[in-house]
């Protein structure tokens, strides 16, 4: 990818022509790319599309995910993040199933987003359909997690995005041992969560991120495009956030020859 491409895509959102878009997510494409399932590959190409979207507050947490993502990154080794809202059911596992889209997308599969609330309660069957219909595998293993509430069942899922890309999801608390103990970055991702858990136990970078719940729109008419719509809001600023890290990578990367 040129940098005058990478700019643009990366940008503040200037106009792309339409060779651009179709060259710069195919240029040099990573070998976790190709190991995607197809429609998410489109599905992340499209959202490189979109980042002229993201909000100033967004962008400005972004740039600061992306920038520890760059400074703490080593080839072959993971690096965690944790994406945090109440009920660990909607938006913390919304955003760690398209960060982990995102960082193979961008050929960084050792970035590897998780989620965590600070009251557990479950995976929302919602959050699983809006993930499905864009092409991610969300299969019940068949085991539960221990209940955030006697009433409400805690089932375990298996959350594929590609051919050896998975991971395992169900509600939890964000300090759970599923989770990564120390190092990460943890990701707010609700204004709640945010507000209650003013420290993150184990984290080296903590962000404010909030996003409006898509819950409040549970059983009425636009449902599936309000779920759809705060999966893409999440996922865009994934990406942007992964793509800016990749290109300040490139960027310090001694030239070859």
């Amino acid at each position: 990818m040129t940098p005058d491409v990478f700019h643009t895509l990366s940008g503040p959102g200037d106009p792309l022509d339409p060779a651009d878009i179709a060259r710069a997510p195919g240029a040099a494409s990573p070998e976790s790319r190709a190991r995607l399932a197809p429609s998410l590959r489109r599905h992340a190409e499209y959202l490189t599309t979109t980042f002229d979207m993201i909000d100033e507050p967004h962008r400005e947490a972004g740039g600061r995910l992306a920038r520890w993502l760059a400074s703490s990154y080593e080839p072959g080794k993971p690096l965690h993040v944790v994406v945090v809202c109440t009920g660990n059911s909607r938006r913390s596992i919304l955003g760690s199933s398209m960060g982990n889209l995102a960082a193979a997308y961008c050929g960084m599969p050792e970035i590897r987003f998780h989620s965590g609330g600070t009251a557990p309660t479950a995976f929302n069957a919602r959050t699983a359909s809006a993930l499905r219909a864009i092409g991610f595998a969300v299969e019940p293993t068949g085991a539960e997690a221990p209940r955030g509430g006697p009433e409400t069942a805690n089932p375990i899922y298996r959350v594929s995005w590609g051919e050896g890309l998975e991971a395992t999801e169900f509600s939890k608390h964000y300090s759970d041992r599923a989770n990564p103990q120390g190092g990460f970055a943890a990701l707010m991702v609700c204004g709640e969560a945010d507000d209650g858990c003013p420290f993150v136990k184990g984290a080296t970078l903590r962000l404010s991120m909030p996003y409006l719940d898509p819950k409040i729109y549970d059983d009425g008419a636009y449902e599936a495009a309000k779920y759809a719509e705060r999966r893409d809001d999440i996922g865009r600023l994934m990406l942007w956030a992964v793509v800016q890290a990749r290109g300040e990578l490139a960027s310090k990367a001694p030239a070859a020859g």
